[in-house]
């Protein structure tokens, strides 16, 4: 995962085992669950970095077989690589573990990265990236825009917060752009051609980095005196263990993505994502979208992953919404048509003389964290007499009487 060029610290926490409940649910999040808030955030998948490791240590990496080193070598003098692909036995024990005991696993994630690998591969191939870098996902994230890790790593290309700010992505209480597959491939593009500069183009050193950060990277090399990543992963107390199987695994996952059929994988590639965009003109409840294009809450909340909630945000007056292909025309009809209390039922406050954010907050039994960050505001922020603020609770929920259809309870208390 991606760390800032700044800071190269890593948790030293064991590696044998990893907590899938990345995130506690709040007692907020309980009450908004229970309500249908259209604010509560959504949940995330485990980041398949963690998976990996956990289970290499679990069941190990099997030597690989003769067999499996001649079909390799054969395939790699037929295969045009761009980054160079050494054929040794920690790289040859990945292939065997992927195609062995991690097929399926391996194979889901291939099968959900094809319809992603065109975008990667235009952008990589505008920016003159190695085009088998479009492979790193299949490890990081196994192509899961929500894919979240357990230091907060997020998104396909797995950035870690103060990465992605660095390389253009926005954060925010509505926002988090690490989980956009196209803005963060860009991200991941100018970050990933930032690393190739500093480690004068081995791209097994800025792959070691994009892991534990180029800061620890440099550090290791100083140390040891060595510009070799092999040399370097062979000291254990130079590199975390995570960074020392991160280089081998990504190459192993370059190799069979390349050829899968040579190892063992047969799948139905994916159709490229495809959808339309609409430009709102205010906030908008993704339900209300689904309403109109007749589609499952599900689908517009998955070609829109960087959204945290299922309200656009408040502010945006110019927000591009991702729609299924062909409704584009049937959503704008219903923008201009709708009057903004029926595309998003939203609550707001006054503010008094003698209020502050944390006495509002206590006063309509919010978060004052929830409260600052969806009105754009610091925790400290001083507020005035007659400002409003939107107030992140149960009245966001999109009323029935408000609606051509009743929200189904199923789908309001789904996050």
């Amino acid at each position: 995962m991606p760390r800032p060029i700044a800071t190269s610290r890593r948790g030293s926490e064991s590696r044998e085992h990893f907590d899938r409940l990345v995130d506690r649910i709040s007692t907020y999040e309980v009450r908004a669950l229970a309500t249908g808030d259209g604010f509560t955030e959504k949940k995330y998948e485990p980041a398949t970095i963690d998976e990996l490791l956990a289970l290499s240590t679990s069941i190990g990496t099997p030597p690989a077989t003769r067999e499996l080193k001649a079909a390799v070598q054969s395939d790699l003098e037929n295969a045009n690589h761009d980054i160079p692909i050494p054929l040794n036995q920690r790289v040859l024990s990945y292939i065997e573990l992927f195609q062995g005991r991690l097929h399926d696993f391996i194979e889901e994630g291939m099968k959900r990265g094809s319809k992603y690998l065109p975008m990667i591969q235009n952008v990589f191939r505008a920016e003159g990236l190695p085009l088998d870098l479009a492979y790193v996902p299949l490890v990081e994230s196994a192509f899961k825009p929500n894919a979240l890790s357990r230091v907060k790593a997020k998104g396909v290309w797995q950035f870690m917060t103060g990465t992605a700010l660095e390389n253009g992505l926005r954060r925010d209480w509505y926002i988090d752009e690490r989980s956009d597959p196209e803005k963060a491939t860009v991200a991941a593009a100018k970050y990933l051609r930032t690393l190739s500069k500093l480690f004068n183009g081995d791209w097994h050193l800025a792959l070691a980095s994009y892991n534990g950060g180029p800061g620890r990277m440099q550090r290791a090399i100083r140390a040891a005196r060595l510009d070799d990543f092999w040399s370097l992963a062979a000291k254990p107390k130079l590199l975390p263990r995570e960074t020392r199987e991160y280089v081998p695994m990504i190459l192993a996952a370059i190799v069979i993505a390349r050829n899968p059929s040579q190892y063992g994988f047969d799948f139905e590639p994916e159709p490229p994502h495809a959808y339309d965009r609409v430009t709102l003109p205010r906030p908008v409840d993704l339900r209300r979208v689904a309403e109109w294009t007749d589609s499952p809450i599900d689908e517009i909340q998955a070609l829109n992953p960087e959204l945290r909630r299922w309200t656009t945000p408040v502010k945006a007056t110019h927000y591009e919404l991702k729609v299924p292909v062909g409704t584009a025309g049937i959503v704008e009809a219903k923008l201009a048509d709708a009057p903004p209390a029926d595309l998003a039922s939203l609550k707001y406050y006054t503010v008094k003389r003698g209020d502050t954010l944390p006495l509002i907050a206590r006063k309509l039994h919010v978060n004052k964290a929830d409260l600052a960050e969806a009105n754009y505001l610091s925790a400290t922020a001083r507020v005035g007499a007659g400002q409003k603020l939107m107030v992140p609770h149960e009245a966001t929920v999109l009323m029935a009487a408000r609606t051509d259809r009743p929200v189904p309870a199923t789908e309001a208390r789904r996050t």
